[in-house]
């Protein structure tokens, strides 16, 4: 199976394409920033089946051509779909930048969507497509101060989810969106100092990798929290 996560250096990210590659029939292709990162993740696989691409997803729109490119190195066609690079900043609504903005939405909105439409013409029947959401942006839940942004993107990427499963569907390609709760991850360490969220990387991590493999045949066009309490 041919599977692709982004953000897939550190983080849930990181878990998920670790336990993907615990099959050593999985071909699992990472896409992160770092290139250091890159090659460590792919050197932990325990069946040497990582492969990754340095790249900043931000540059899809202007670079996606190449991007394709370097997949095609690696896959013709394409499985498994895990978008789950983001950004988080963690400030109130008055005092965020446009540019922080822009980047929370590039990151977390565009990129994903932009990826999606990308790698269209790879995606066989049977295909599914996972992006990872936020209990911030899962319709009805407690907000917190300071993740305005943040959980709109999230909520845009959450309705997206939807409505490509929609339009997907007669491809035989699934779309679903996972709405974590607080995860312990590095991303979430920065923008919350002294905060211990009751999940770890590596729990979430597996679960994601678990409904990746084969969450669609029972669920299609969702978003699902996960999440042990309201928001947490």
């Amino acid at each position: 199976m041919n599977i692709i996560v982004t953000g897939g250096t550190r983080g849930i990210g990181m878990q998920a394409a670790l336990a993907l590659s615990a099959d050593k029939s999985n071909r699992v292709l990472i896409i992160g920033r770092d290139s250091e990162a890159v090659e460590r993740v792919c050197n932990s696989a325990a069946h040497d089946n990582i492969r990754g691409i340095v790249y900043d997803l931000r540059e899809i729109e202007k670079s996606g051509k190449s991007l394709l490119a370097s997949i095609n190195e690696h896959f013709t066609t394409v499985d498994r779909l895990v978008n789950n690079a983001g950004f988080l900043v963690n400030k109130r609504f008055d005092s965020i930048s446009q540019e922080e903005i822009r980047q929370t939405m590039e990151t977390n909105f565009f990129a994903p969507a932009f990826l999606v439409k990308l790698l269209l013409p790879l995606f066989v029947s049977g295909s599914h497509i996972v992006n990872i959401g936020s209990m911030g942006g899962f319709q009805g839940s407690t907000k917190f101060p300071g993740l305005s942004v943040y959980s709109a993107s999230k909520a845009a990427l959450a309705c997206l989810s939807e409505s490509l499963a929609t339009e997907l569907k007669d491809f035989g390609i699934s779309v679903n969106c996972l709405a974590p709760g607080a995860v312990q991850t590095d991303m979430l360490a920065e923008a919350f100092p002294g905060y211990k969220a009751p999940v770890s990387a590596r729990e979430m991590g597996n679960y994601i990798a678990g409904f990746t493999l084969t969450g669609h045949k029972l669920i299609n066009g969702k978003v699902i929290p996960v999440a042990g309490s309201n928001p947490d």
